[in-house]
């Protein structure tokens, strides 16, 4: 047997080159393998002393050979193959070690490979006859099927394959996602390229999906950096459903784009429930965030995801314990002593510790037969461009409360109204089909707190009533898109009602 190293990672790759020798299995290697592996004592061929033609443009060109490529592709049960090979002097090749260059860490035209993709497709085409191996993680147990077997299982080399090719498709997705968004090559397109190519790995399996009957798993984007799910470390409770995760991610997200309202002058903490946010607070500090958010609506945060941007000592995490209890509680950090004590209170709970959130370039939603794909919904205007349109002006506690509810409510699913008072969020009213019934919903939940509250509406009002609705409870600033053909109806209604009226002119759907 013969086996061909030409890898990039060279993790693990020094054991298996050994491993393969006391099986007495030939080696031969590409330039900088093959040095790598005489530097430590391990004997092996130079591709370039077994093709004749030595390694040219600058390592461009080394693997692509007929000796190389007839030795991988030859299918071992064609007789007329087995002639080719006979009369041009080849010898067959039987394992093929290949990962291929670094594009994701260092993108550069130097950072495409061509010879390497074109070896490990050529070898996993093959893999009846040829073991193709693109990740070091499948070294040892390779080894142990030779061992054992004096080969590879047939099932074995097809999983391998398998794996290579969406090594390979991986790579190239990345490539062709390089061409259209780098701003430095000519290729550059919108942000809407003409084709968008999704390689994704499973990277963590679920209890179950969004119901108990159906499986789940989280997949990662394979042309991307480690997201904040692949680094976050559970302490403690259950196995994670689908709804853990994607109420998570709502929560972890919201928490973070209120802090940036006053990064340096509050803390931010957002339940969520159903996707849909049950319990935000601000703060000076974190202890008080928490509390404000939790009496937001402790009813809806029985099971809520409850996540703090910061650490939880022994003081915030007695604070939880005592409170209804929560499905997922995330933080960037834990004491052990509070970790102790929510886990003893909590078995079931969820403890997640993440980093701070990335925020992505474009949404994907699927329909039949494909994906509607759309910008990244972000806040594009900030309170310097908003424009006040009533006689009355907010006042400053008006304008920081109005904020507060204009971020939490295009974080909840329309039609939505949220009424907000002093940093706390005091009633939602989401996914309804008329505005008056999410005002009447938000209302019915902030109750007494309604008086003299800031509220938002994530699109324009089209007619005056929601806006009545909002007023009869005690509404004294509105935050809206505006650009309803009745903008001025609902302008005159807001100076009637003596209440201060700003508009956005940037809506927030979310469906």
């Amino acid at each position: 047997m013969r086996a061909l190293l030409s890898a990039y990672d060279k993790t693990g790759l020094i054991e298996f080159a050994k491993g393969l020798g006391e099986l007495n299995i030939d080696l031969i290697a590409s330039g900088k393998t093959h040095k790598l592996l005489l530097e430590n004592g391990i004997e092996n061929q130079e591709i370039a002393q077994l093709t004749g033609s030595n390694e040219m443009l600058g390592g461009r060109v080394k693997t692509l050979h007929p000796l190389i490529h007839g030795g991988i592709l030859a299918d071992r049960d064609e007789p007329e193959h087995m002639k080719d090979l006979a009369d041009n002097g080849i010898v067959p090749i039987d394992i093929v070690v290949c990962n291929l260059y670094p594009f994701l860490l260092e993108p550069s035209i130097e950072m495409i490979d061509v010879g390497g993709p074109t070896m490990v497709r050529a070898a996993a085409k093959n893999y009846k006859h040829v073991v193709i191996v693109v990740d070091p993680s499948d070294y040892q147990q390779v080894l142990e099927d030779i061992r054992s077997s004096k080969q590879v299982s047939l099932a074995r080399k097809a999983e391998l394959a398998r794996k290579a090719f969406a090594h390979t498709a991986a790579y190239d997705a990345a490539i062709a996602e390089w061409f259209s968004t780098n701003p430095d090559l000519e290729s550059k397109t919108s942000l809407l390229a003409p084709t968008i190519h999704l390689s994704m790995e499973r990277a963590q399996e679920l209890r179950y999906g969004e119901n108990p009957h159906q499986t789940g798993a989280r997949y990662r984007l394979m042309t991307s950096e480690l997201s904040v799910f692949d680094t976050m470390e559970q302490l403690s409770g259950k196995e994670l459903s689908y709804l853990n995760l994607f109420d998570s991610e709502a929560a972890w997200s919201l928490a973070h784009e209120l802090r940036d309202l006053a990064p340096d002058q509050k803390s931010a903490v957002a339940i969520i429930k159903h996707a849909n946010p049950c319990g935000v607070g601000l703060a000076d500090n974190i202890d008080d965030a928490y509390k404000l958010a939790y009496e937001s609506d402790p009813l809806s945060a029985f099971g809520g995801i409850v996540a703090i941007p910061s650490k939880i000592d022994i003081t915030l995490a007695a604070s939880i314990v005592a409170n209804n209890l929560c499905d997922v509680l995330i933080s960037y950090a834990i004491d052990p002593d509070a970790l102790e004590l929510i886990a003893s209170k909590r078995k079931n709970t969820r403890i997640l510790t993440m980093k701070p959130p990335t925020k992505a370039r474009l949404s994907f939603r699927q329909i039949s037969g494909g994906f509607l794909v759309q910008e990244a919904d972000n806040f594009m205007r900030t309170r310097s461009d908003f424009e006040v349109v009533t006689d009355l002006a907010p006042t400053d506690s008006q304008w920081d409360d109005m904020e507060l509810a204009w971020r939490t409510c295009a974080r909840t699913t329309s039609n939505a109204i949220v009424i907000a008072k002093n940093k706390q969020v005091t009633g939602v009213g989401c996914g309804q089909q008329s505005r008056v019934d999410a005002a009447m919903l938000a209302c019915g939940k902030a109750k007494e707190r309604s008086k003299g509250a800031a509220a938002a509406s994530d699109a324009y009002f089209p007619f005056r009533d929601g806006l009545d609705v909002l007023a009869d409870s005690g509404i004294k600033a509105i935050i809206q898109p505006g650009g309803s053909l009745r903008d001025g109806e609902v302008i005159k209604a807001a100076n009637e009602r003596e209440i201060a009226m700003v508009f956005t002119s940037e809506r927030h759907f979310r469906h």
